[in-house]
């Protein structure tokens, strides 16, 4: 069974920092890219950025110059590090797995997590 967990959500002040986790399992992590999508209430799921199995990167806008990705083969991993994070950052936080590339199209993703909501809020 495919499952793709995430954690670390919570509320973080505005320009705060936030590190998000996504556990794979049930499929060989390795060959997959995986990325981070975002969903604000009433707007569509947006790409945020995406890293391949060899450590290749894709950043969507919101991701550029704050937020980064790592990824852990050994633990079937991959983390969503963000900083100076903004009220308009607030959205549930998904976690997905390609296995065409760290591409930014959300319907080329084959798994995806149930999401982690992060709020940024004084």
């Amino acid at each position: 069974q495919v499952r793709l967990v995430e954690s670390g959500g919570g509320l973080v002040q505005p320009g705060g920092s936030l590190s998000l986790a996504c556990a794979a399992s049930g499929f060989r992590f390795n060959p997959y890219s995986m990325a981070w999508f975002r969903q604000a209430p009433g707007l569509e799921r947006q790409f945020v950025l995406a890293i391949t199995e060899t450590d290749g990167t894709r950043y969507g806008d919101p991701a550029k110059g704050r937020f980064t990705i790592t990824r852990d083969n050994a633990k079937n991993t991959v983390y969503l590090h963000m900083s100076r994070l903004k009220p308009e950052d607030t959205a549930v936080y998904y976690c997905a797995a390609s296995e065409y590339g760290a591409i930014s199209d959300r319907n080329s993703y084959n798994y995806w997590g149930q999401g982690t909501q992060v709020t940024v809020s004084s």
